[in-house]
C-alpha cells in the first residue's frame, strides 16, 4: 500500500467521519476496513458497530465503539428485536460523537440513527454494500413462507427509501450500482463513484498471461448466493483440455466434491479449498478466466476487482456495479444468462479469442488507473469536501 492506513497527516479542509455499520460478518469486516483504510488517509475516522471479529485489525487501526458482541440473529424475531435495539444504541452513541459527517455503510435501513444523526446537525451520508433488502429476502425464505419474507423484505425496503430521502447523500460503487438501487446516478445528492481499491502491488499478475494453462475458475464462498449449484454443471460441460478450479470452502463444498468426483479424479475439476488472502493473487493468476455467475445482491464483489488486477479477465453477471468495471469484449466478459450450458459455451468462445491477452492487459490498467489506492482516496476527498 502506498502509505499506512490512517497514519497520513490530517488536512482541515476533510472533516472528521464517523462510520456506522450493521454487525460484520468477515465480508462485511473486510469491506469496512477498506473503507475506513481510505478515510485514514484523509482524515480521523471511528467505527461504530457490533460484532466486530475479535482479531479484527480495525481495533489496532481506528477508535472503535462496539455496541455488542452479539450477531444480527438466526431467527427473524430475534433479528427483528436486536435491528431495533441496535439503533437504539446507535443513537445513544451518536450523541456523544463531535464528528461532523457520518457514513452508514451497508446500515442504509437504520432509519432512527440516520434521522437522530440529522437532527443533530450531522452531514449524514449512506453507503449501501448491496441490495440489502433482497439479500434479506432470499434468506428468509429458507425460514418462513415466501410471502412473509417478502412482506419482511419490503418492509426493509421501505426502511432504507426512506433513510436515503432523511440523508444528505448517497455514495454508490458504480453509476451502475445506484441505478439499479433505484437512485439517480446523475443527482446532486448521490456520488456514484465511491470510493474501492485493490493493493495493485500485492494483486498483480504472478504468471504471464501467455503462460497460463487453459484454467478458468472461482473464488469465493461455496454456497447458494453465488450461484455454486450451477457451476458445477458448467464444469461438467467444458471442453476436452479446459480445467475448471473452485477456490474457497462453505457450505456446498462436499456436495461438490461428491457431485464432481469423476472430474476431479480425471483432473478436469480441481478443489483448491481456502485460501489466505495473501495467497489470492497467485490463484486468480493461475486462471484464464474468472467465472462469475453470482446474484443480484453483491454491489461490486472485490474478486472482480482483484483478479482484474492480476490480469485475469471476467466472466461474470451483469448485476449492480459489476457491467462498469466488467466491460463487454474490453475487460471481461457479461453472462446473457446464467444456464450451465449458456455458461460453458461463453467460457468456449471467450477462450478461443486471439485478443484475450489484450482484454487481460486492459483489466490491469483499469484497476491501475480507477482502483488504486490512490484514486479511491482522490475519489472520497471530492465526496467529502463537497457535502
Amino acid at each position: 500500500m502506498p502509505q499506512a492506513p490512517g497514519s497520513s497527516r490530517v488536512p482541515e479542509s476533510v472533516p472528521n467521519v464517523c462510520v456506522v455499520t450493521h454487525p460484520l460478518s468477515s465480508a462485511g469486516e473486510n469491506a469496512t476496513r477498506s473503507l475506513l483504510d481510505i478515510l485514514g488517509a484523509l482524515t480521523t475516522a471511528a467505527l461504530v458497530t457490533a460484532d466486530l471479529p475479535v482479531d479484527s485489525e480495525i481495533r489496532d487501526r481506528h477508535e472503535v465503539v462496539e455496541l455488542t458482541r452479539r450477531g444480527a440473529g438466526d431467527s427473524v424475531p430475534v433479528a427483528a428485536g436486536r435491528f431495533l435495539l441496535n439503533q437504539l444504541r446507535m443513537c445513544r452513541e451518536l450523541a456523544r460523537r463531535d464528528e461532523e459527517v457520518v457514513v452508514f455503510f451497508g446500515a442504509t435501513a437504520y432509519l432512527l440513527p440516520i434521522t437522530f444523526a440529522r437532527l443533530r446537525g450531522m452531514t449524514v451520508l449512506l453507503q449501501p454494500r448491496g441490495d440489502v433488502p433482497l439479500t434479506l429476502r432470499l434468506s428468509w425464505e429458507q425460514r418462513v413462507p415466501a410471502p412473509v419474507a417478502r412482506l419482511l423484505a419490503g418492509s426493509v425496503r421501505a426502511l432504507e427509501r426512506a433513510g436515503y430521502a432523511v440523508a444528505d447523500g448517497a455514495i454508490t460503487y458504480t453509476p451502475s450500482m445506484a441505478s439499479e438501487l433505484g437512485l439517480d446516478p446523475d443527482a446532486p445528492d448521490v456520488y456514484p463513484n465511491g470510493a474501492r481499491y485493490v493493493r495493485t502491488d500485492e494483486f498483480q499478475p504472478r504468471v504471464p498471461f501467455g503462460d497460463r494453462e487453459r484454467r478458468v475458475g472461482f473464488l469465493g464462498r461455496l454456497d447458494e448466493e453465488k450461484s455454486v449449484r450451477e457451476l458445477a454443471r458448467v464444469a461438467q460441460r467444458l471442453p476436452d483440455g479446459v480445467s475448471f478450479s473452485f477456490i474457497g470452502d462453505g457450505d456446498l463444498r462436499g456436495r461438490l466434491e461428491t457431485e464432481l468426483a469423476t472430474e476431479i479424479d480425471s483432473g478436469r475439476v480441481e478443489m483448491r479449498g481456502w485460501v489466505d488472502h495473501d495467497e489470492v493473487p497467485a490463484e486468480l493468476s493461475r486462471l484464464r478466466l474468472l467465472v462469475m455467475p453470482s446474484q443480484p445482491t453483491e454491489g461490486l464483489p472485490t474478486t472482480i476487482l482483484e483478479a482484474l488486477a492480476c490480469g485475469t479477465p471476467v466472466y461474470a453477471t451483469p448485476v449492480s456495479g459489476v457491467p462498469d468495471v466488467v466491460r463487454e469484449g474490453e475487460t471481461g466478459f457479461l453472462m446473457e444468462s446464467r444456464e450451465p450450458s449458456d455458461i460453458a459455451m461463453g467460457i468456449k468462445v471467450a477462450l478461443a479469442r486471439d485478443d484475450l491477452g489484450d482484454v487481460s492487459h486492459r483489466g490491469r490498467s483499469l484497476i491501475e488507473s480507477e482502483y488504486s489506492f490512490e484514486a479511491a482516496v482522490e475519489r472520497y476527498r471530492d465526496i467529502l469536501t463537497a457535502t
